[in-house]
């Protein structure tokens, strides 16, 4: 599972020019499935999450606050292309990404694990052509990346 996480003070997504999800300051999550992912993948990764410590306490520079601490938001965007392989020709190979079908039920998991923290989480639409906006607050962003089987 990879996930790219990005500190932002507002993000929104789209589909066919209708806003399907957006959130104000949180976090935009960009995820990726991979055809080994299984739930101790996504357990560790949405709480991974939901605890890192991306968010300054108030009159600081350092970074105490996780986006539960802050009551932030997060908007989750599924991303196959986090496998594409472009290290062989000039067009990406995205044999590392899972099957859609099977991608889809751990994306929804995924999803369902963040909502339990209580915060709002907004998706994107799975599998459909999006329009990202992410107002990156920093700029903060760190990729994520657990295979337990590998």
């Amino acid at each position: 599972m990879r996930v790219v996480v990005q500190r932002v003070t507002a993000s929104s997504v789209a589909v066919n020019g209708q806003c399907v999800g957006q959130i104000g300051r949180g976090l935009n999550l960009l995820v990726g499935i991979a055809p080994t992912d299984t739930t101790a993948e996504l357990t560790w990764m949405a709480r991974k999450c939901l605890d890192l410590r991306l968010f300054p306490s108030p009159g600081s520079d350092r970074w105490d606050l996780s986006v539960q601490d802050i009551g932030g938001e997060i908007l989750v965007v599924s991303q196959f292309t986090l496998y594409g392989d472009c290290r062989k020709g000039r067009r990406p190979s995205f044999d590392g990404a899972a099957p859609p079908s099977q991608a889809e039920a751990l994306y929804q998991e995924f999803v369902t694990l963040l909502r339990a923290s209580g915060l709002r989480v907004e998706t994107g639409k799975f599998g459909a052509m999006m329009q990202v906006d992410i107002q990156n607050d920093g700029p903060v962003t760190l990729i994520l990346e657990r295979d337990f089987a590998g």
